[in-house]
């Protein structure tokens, strides 16, 4: 699995990437490596939602940034228990309580009320969390260029038009709407035990909701457990694992996303 991200710059700009699979993402990191051109510094740490980030500068002219990763995992779907439960708010961990809150591409609050009225008549617990997963999946229509970097949740209520991330964001803030915590996460995502898509692959973005003692994994864009799924980043958003964050303008020429089965 990797990508590749191709610049053209006018001037140097210094730039947060987070591409490398997190430390804690359940699987095992064999190989990796970065071939940026020109050569280039870099540094590693981890943000303040255990997300490992790279900073450096781009710098003026045409640069490639390339990151190249072999990883092991097992050949099991997405866990799943139907009958955990939804907590009531007493009962959340208190690194959990954020989850519930509006964010700024997640603005439950807004759209509280339309949340309320499909799915409040449901049961607590993982059915109701399922049936917001299956509206999502059947009532957004995807599409690339449907949306943008600013769209939020309450745009793609209205639109209902978008791609993977705007489904994990309509998705967690008709969850938070009605209680359960829920947070964006994305990463690399192969077609393992699926029929190939024919379209170019791409990073993936999914969702993590809080029921009973644990978080688990939805995936309203797929609506489907995966087999393979490589965790980059969590957060409250998109804004919170943004690919490349650029302090100053550094519009992408390319960016080539890879993540295919490699035999035993």
């Amino acid at each position: 699995m990797g990508c590749e991200f191709v610049h053209r710059l006018d001037a140097p700009a210094h730039a947060v990437l987070q591409v490398e699979p997190r430390i804690d993402g359940g699987f095992t990191l064999l190989t990796e490596e970065w071939t940026p051109e020109p050569a280039l510094t870099s540094r590693r740490y981890l943000d303040g939602f255990g997300n490992l980030c790279r900073r450096l500068t781009i710098p003026a002219g045409r640069s490639v940034l390339k990151y190249n990763a072999l990883v092991q995992t097992d050949r099991s779907v997405d866990p799943s228990d139907l009958t955990a439960r939804q907590l009531n708010a007493d009962e959340l961990p208190d690194d959990v309580l954020e989850f519930t809150l509006p964010s700024r591409l997640c603005p439950s609050d807004e759209i509280a009320d339309q949340a309320w009225e499909l799915f409040g008549a449901l049961d607590p617990g993982w059915g109701r969390v399922q049936a917001i997963s299956d509206w999502v999946h059947n009532e957004v229509t995807f599409g690339y260029g449907s949306s943008s970097r600013v769209t939020t949740a309450a745009d793609v209520l209205k639109s209902r038009a978008g791609v993977c991330r705007d489904f994990a964001h309509l998705f967690i803030a008709c969850c938070r709407a009605v209680g359960v915590p829920a947070r964006y996460a994305f990463g690399y995502l192969p077609d393992i035990d699926v029929p190939p898509v024919d379209v170019a692959m791409d990073f993936c973005a999914w969702a993590e909701v809080y029921l009973g003692d644990r978080w688990w994994t939805f995936d309203p864009r797929n609506n489907q457990q995966r087999i393979g799924r490589v965790l980059i980043g969590r957060g409250r958003d998109a804004v919170d694992v943004a690919m490349v964050t650029s302090f100053g303008t550094a519009e992408l020429e390319t960016m080539t996303v890879w993540a295919d089965e490699v035999p035993a």
